[in-house]
């Protein structure tokens, strides 16, 4: 049996090698489906026939919004043990993380589990051949139910994030995003960064607390895409979930509320001394949840101020006009808090003020002026001629669904996508932008700048 299924998984791997890019919906309308399960999970999924495969995303509300500040890290330590092995339960024996691999590649499948600031997610990639999806769905149910969390691997990988830690101090980019991070986000859990006393802190007890509390089956948001039907797809959520214990929401206490990023108050400037061949500068501040009514014109506004690359306004005043850089651009980061509204760029250490004053000029301006109908008509026909490059593969709609799950957005978001961008007007990027940026009470972090 297992070499006929080491068979079927190679004929797998070649034919998601030839077909992996090749989409059906890529330019036609996407169907969601979606429904609730009598344990409370909600189920999305969009058919897609043309691979016989599968991608299912499971998200969780238990990312590091979530992490005690003393435990800056654990959920995702909690989410990256997960694949260090899974304990005996009702005769299914142990595995250590030897034999997790072995048995993924042996069906020719993958399983992943992470952590982002507002969930944690799981993922699974298998062939819809029932000799490989039954099994894969059956060990990806054992991980997310019944990790390991042994003692011995988290007291060995403690170390090694430790070390990695102290080598990320000498990384520029990793100095600036924590210090960058902590000036736009305060006391909010967004701005929390693991340490080396953080990591110190967690145990595999704090682990398993995590996991218990926050994998919670009533609680999921499970997404799919690919070759499976409703029907299939609903036994499939339903498997996935079984090993957790099988609670109503109802009878659970709430999670707790997580505050709102506040606003800042007044301006801020940070230097860090550094010993860098080029100053790095990082210029925001708190920007919008990705559920606010803004999100088109916004997403439209930023493509014309940094977005877009050699279109962008910051990248024609500060480096094409004057040299001062050789890329700077500006984005957003939604989720369900405020997420920041960044300007990044880096510069020859003599020529910082002068590249940050031009970068700050630029945001001050688009705020106050907005846009010019030439650059409104750009920037939509690049974004809505782009589209379909968001959708070419299933994990790319994967993205996008468990987005559509994970924040509420209605099931037709990916057919009236490019509507949302075509109606957007001058009028409405200006009035985003100026609801939502406050140029004169910007965070500035620079770091490895000349005295």
């Amino acid at each position: 049996m297992m070499i006929a299924t080491k068979k079927i998984a190679a004929r797998a791997i070649a034919v998601c090698a030839t077909g992996l890019f090749v989409h059906t919906f890529a330019l036609a309308t996407i169907p969601v489906q979606h429904w609730t399960q009598a344990s409370g999970a909600q189920v999305y999924l969009v058919e897609s026939p043309a691979i016989a495969m599968v991608d299912v995303q499971i998200d969780f509300d238990a990312g590091s919004r979530r992490d005690p500040p003393a435990q800056a890290g654990l959920a995702s330590m909690t989410a990256d043990m997960l694949e260090k092995g899974v304990r005996e339960k009702d005769g299914a024996p142990a595995l250590d993380e030897n034999a997790l691999g072995e048995a993924w590649a042996d069906l020719g499948a993958d399983f992943g589990a992470g952590a982002s600031a507002d969930r944690m997610s799981f993922s699974l990639r298998s062939l819809t051949d029932p000799a490989l999806l039954d099994q894969a769905v059956a060990l990806a149910a054992r991980q997310i139910a019944e990790p390991a969390y042994p003692d011995a691997v988290w007291n060995r990988e403690r170390q090694r994030l430790q070390a990695a830690l102290k080598e990320s101090y000498t990384r520029p980019g990793s100095v600036i995003g924590r210090a960058y991070a902590q000036a736009v986000y305060g006391r909010h859990p967004y701005g929390y960064e693991m340490t080396e006393a953080t990591l110190a802190a967690i145990s595999v007890a704090d682990m398993q607390a995590a996991h218990a509390a926050g994998v919670v089956a009533c609680r999921a948001r499970i997404s799919l895409v690919g070759a499976v039907t409703r029907a299939q797809a609903d036994v499939m959520a339903a498997r996935l979930l079984s090993r957790l214990p099988q609670l109503s929401c109802a009878s659970l206490p709430p999670l707790p509320t997580v505050p709102e990023v506040e606003p800042l108050a007044e301006a801020q400037e940070k230097i860090i001394p550094f010993d860098s061949a080029q100053a790095h500068v990082l210029i925001g501040q708190p920007g919008f949840k990705r559920a606010d009514p803004d999100y088109f014109p916004l997403t439209v506004g930023n493509y014309i101020l940094g977005g877009g690359g050699f279109v962008s306004r910051l990248t024609s005043e500060v480096r094409e006009k004057r040299g001062l850089t050789y890329g700077i651009s500006s984005s957003f980061s939604p989720g369900l808090h405020a997420g920041s509204f960044t300007v990044g760029l880096q510069t020859r250490p003599d020529q910082t003020a002068q590249a940050v004053q031009i970068a700050r000029q630029v945001v001050r301006d688009f705020v106050a002026g907005g846009p010019t109908e030439a650059e409104l008509k750009a920037a939509k026909d690049n974004l809505v001629g782009g589209f379909a490059l968001r959708i070419d593969s299933n994990r790319k709609l994967l993205g996008n669904l468990a987005g559509i799950a994970w924040n509420g957005l209605p099931l037709d978001y990916l057919d009236t996508w490019t509507r949302q961008v075509e109606k957007v007007t001058v009028a409405d990027v200006k009035a985003a932008f100026a609801r939502k940026l406050q140029p004169d009470k910007m965070v500035t972090v620079i770091l490895g700048a000349a005295k």
